[in-house]
C-alpha cells in the first residue's frame, strides 16, 4: 500500500490523469444510467400509448357490432310480418313459421358475428329461429329482477352455451321484449346472439404487447371473450386483487416482482361491458435489455476515446515541466546559472520566468526585452488603428467578396457581402435617422447573414407598405427585434419556424411589428421583460437580460415620447409578436 502511494505521490502526471479520469468517468457513467432509465421509461410509456389506441379500436369494432345488433332488434320488434306471427293463433303460426324462418335468415345473412336469431313467442306458438337449436338455456334476467324490462328496454347476457347443428357454441345475446305496437301487450321476446369466437378472433388480431393478452369482461367482472386460452370464468381468476376501475379508459400497474404487469381498460359505452388488457413487465424488459446494450456499447466507447485522449493530453501538458525538472537536475550549482527558454506563457512559463530572474543579468535583459515589446506592440495599435477607417474595412470586405466569388465560394461572398452592406448602414457616417426602406434592406441583410448561420431553420417574410418606403424613421430599430426572435425565439424550439415584418398606416401613424413562430414566453417572464423594459435609469447595469429590447424600447420613448414604446404580446409554446407605433412626419429621406 505504501509502494502504491509513494509511486502515484512522486508522479504530477499521474495525479492529473487519474483525477481527471475520475472527474469524467463518473459523470459520464451517471448520464448513461440516466439515458438508461428515461429510455426505459419512455419504453414503458410508448407501449401504454400503443396499447390504448389498440383498445380504443377494439372497443369500437365491438361497440360498432353492439349498436348494429341492437338496430336490428328495432327493427324486428316493429316489423309488421313478426307482430302479426306473434299475434294469430297457434295453427296459423305453424303456417307462418317457414315464412319467418326465411326472413330470419336473410336478415342476418350478410352479418357474421350473429349466430342466430330467435323469436320466443309469449303464446302457444312455436319459437321461431334461423337455424336449429338442440339446446339451449337462455338467461332469464327477470328471475332476480321481475320489472327489469320496465326500467330497461334491452339486457345483455354473460357468455352461455347452446347446441346447433353446427356443433356446440359459445354465445352472448341480447334480449328484448316484444310488445303489441298498439295496445303495448307483450307478445313474446327476441334473441339476438353474438358469436363469441368472431369476438375472441377480434381480439387476437389485436397484437397487444409480445406476451400480453386482451379480455372482455361484464359489470360483474364476468368474462365474456378475450384472446387466451382457456378463458376464465371471472376476471378474479387472473387478477384477484384488481381494484375498481374508474370510468372511461386508463391504466394500472398490478402486481410486483416478476408477475408485476400493466393492466389497461377501456369501458364501452353501449353496455356494462370493459376492454381489460394485460401486459406483463417482462415486455418492457426485452426492449430495455436493448437500450442497455446500446448504452454500454456508447458509454464502453466513450471510456476508452477518453482515457486514451487524457493519457494524450496530460503527456503533453506535463511534458514542460519534465523537461524543466531534467534540466535542474543538470545544472551545476558552481557554474553560472544557466538560462531556459520561456515556451509558454502559462503556469509552467511563469515558474521558468521566476527561475531565470534569479540572475541579475538575466533579470535586466528580459526588462529591455519587455520595454521593447511594449514599444513595438504600441505602435503596431498605432499603425492598426490608423489604418482602420470605414473605406479601408468596405474595402477589405469587398476584396474578400471578390476572392470567394472567383473560388465559387458563393455562401462566403454572400455572407461577406451583407456584412458589408449591414455595417455601412449601422455606421450611416453617424446619421441617427434612415428611410423605412434602407431600415427594411438592413434587416434583410442581417436576416442573410443569420440564414447562412442557421440553414434551414428559420424563414423570414416581409410585408411592407410601399407608402412607407420613402418614410423618415430612427435606425436600428427592428434589427435587435428579429435577432430577439431568433435567439429566443425559434432556435429555442425544434423544428423550422418562421418570422413574419409588417409595416403599416393605421390613421396618422406607422406601426411595424415582428412576430414569430417560436418558443414564446411564460406568462410571469413575460410579466418580468415588461417590468425591466421601464426599470429606472441606475438600475440598467444589474441585468443584461433582452437589452437589446430594452435599448429599442428606451430610445423610442427618447425621441418619440412615451406612446411609442414597445408592446410585447406572447403565447407559450406558440409564439411572440412586438410592435411599437411612430407618428408619420412630414419630413422624408429623398
Amino acid at each position: 500500500m505504501d509502494g502504491m502511494n509513494g509511486w502515484f505521490r512522486r508522479s504530477l502526471k499521474r495525479k492529473i490523469t487519474f483525477l481527471l479520469l475520475i472527474s469524467i468517468l463518473l459523470p459520464l457513467l451517471s448520464l448513461g444510467l440516466f439515458s438508461y432509465f428515461i429510455a426505459s421509461d419512455l419504453t414503458e410509456k410508448k407501449q401504454k400509448e400503443s396499447g390504448m389506441s389498440i383498445m380504443k379500436q377494439m372497443a369500437s369494432n365491438l361497440e360498432f357490432i353492439m349498436r348494429d345488433i341492437e338496430n336490428s332488434s328495432l327493427f324486428l320488434i316493429g316489423n309488421k310480418d313478426v307482430q302479426l306471427y306473434l299475434n294469430v293463433s297457434k295453427e296459423e303460426a305453424n303456417m307462418r313459421q317457414n315464412r319467418m324462418t326465411e326472413f330470419l335468415s336473410n336478415l342476418m345473412y350478410s352479418k357474421n358475428y350473429i349466430s342466430d336469431i330467435t323469436i320466443y313467442p309469449a303464446s302457444e306458438a312455436l319459437p321461431v329461429s334461423n337455424t336449429t337449436i338442440f339446446k339451449v338455456s337462455v338467461p332469464d334476467i327477470t328471475i332476480h329482477d321481475p320489472d327489469y324490462f320496465a326500467n330497461h328496454p334491452y339486457w345483455w347476457t354473460s357468455l352461455y352455451p347452446i347446441h346447433t347443428a353446427a356443433g356446440k357454441k359459445n354465445i352472448i345475446s341480447l334480449i328484448r321484449p316484444i310488445r303489441n305496437v298498439n295496445s303495448f301487450k307483450n307478445l313474446g321476446k327476441l334473441v339476438i346472439s353474438l358469436d363469441e369466437r368472431v369476438v375472441e378472433n377480434t381480439l387476437k388480431k389485436s397484437g397487444i404487447g409480445a406476451n400480453g393478452f386482451m379480455l372482455l369482461i361484464d359489470g360483474k367482472g364476468n368474462v365474456l371473450s378475450g384472446s387466451m386460452s382457456p378463458l376464465p370464468n371471472n376476471i378474479a381468476n387472473i387478477l384477484p386483487e384488481l381494484s375498481r376501475l374508474e370510468e372511461g379508459a386508463g391504466s394500472v400497474n398490478y402486481g410486483i416482482g416478476r408477475d408485476k404487469k400493466t393492466v389497461l381498460y377501456h369501458k364501452l359505452s353501449e353496455a356494462d361491458w370493459t376492454l381489460i388488457g394485460v401486459i406483463p413487465f417482462a415486455d418492457y424488459k426485452a426492449q430495455n435489455r436493448y437500450v442497455l446494450t446500446l448504452t454500454a456499447v456508447a458509454v464502453g466507447v466513450s471510456l476508452l476515446a477518453i482515457v486514451v485522449l487524457v493519457v494524450f493530453f496530460v503527456q503533453r501538458l506535463t511534458r514542460p515541466l519534465r523537461m524543466l525538472t531534467n534540466f535542474l537536475n543538470k545544472t551545476d550549482p558552481e557554474e553560472p546559472m544557466r538560462m531556459y527558454p520561456v515556451e509558454s506563457m502559462d503556469e509552467v512559463g511563469q515558474l521558468v520566468r521566476s527561475y531565470n530572474r534569479l540572475s541579475g543579468k538575466i533579470e535586466a535583459l528580459t526588462d529591455q526585452v519587455k520595454r521593447n515589446e511594449a514599444i513595438r506592440t504600441e505602435a503596431d495599435m498605432q499603425a492598426l488603428q490608423a489604418q482602420i477607417n470605414p473605406h479601408f474595412l468596405y474595402n477589405t470586405l469587398s476584396s474578400i467578396h471578390w476572392m470567394a466569388l472567383m473560388s465559387k465560394d458563393h455562401q462566403t461572398a454572400d455572407m461577406v457581402g451583407n456584412l458589408s452592406d449591414f455595417l455601412r448602414f449601422s455606421l450611416n457616417k453617424g446619421a441617427q435617422f434612415t428611410s423605412v426602406e434602407q431600415e427594411i434592406a438592413h434587416v434583410r441583410h442581417y436576416a442573410n447573414i443569420q440564414a447562412i448561420r442557421y440553414p434551414d431553420q428559420f424563414d423570414i417574410e416581409f410585408a411592407i407598405d410601399p407608402q412607407l418606403y420613402r418614410k423618415k424613421i430612427l435606425k436600428l430599430l427592428l434589427q435587435p427585434l428579429i435577432e430577439n426572435s431568433l435567439v429566443h425565439g425559434l432556435l429555442k424550439k425544434p423544428g423550422r419556424g418562421e418570422i413574419s415584418v409588417y409595416a403599416n398606416l393605421q390613421a396618422s401613424s406607422m406601426v411595424f411589428t415582428v412576430e414569430d413562430s417560436g418558443a414564446g414566453i411564460e406568462p410571469d417572464k413575460l410579466a418580468l421583460i415588461l417590468a425591466r423594459l421601464n426599470e429606472p435609469e441606475d438600475t440598467r447595469g444589474e441585468s443584461k437580460d433582452h437589452y437589446g429590447l430594452r435599448n429599442v424600447h428606451l430610445r423610442l420613448l427618447l425621441h418619440y415620447g412615451a406612446d411609442a414604446g414597445l408592446k410585447i404580446e406572447s403565447t407559450a409554446g406558440v409564439g411572440t409578436k412586438i410592435s411599437f407605433a411612430l407618428p408619420v412626419t412630414e419630413d422624408s429621406i429623398a
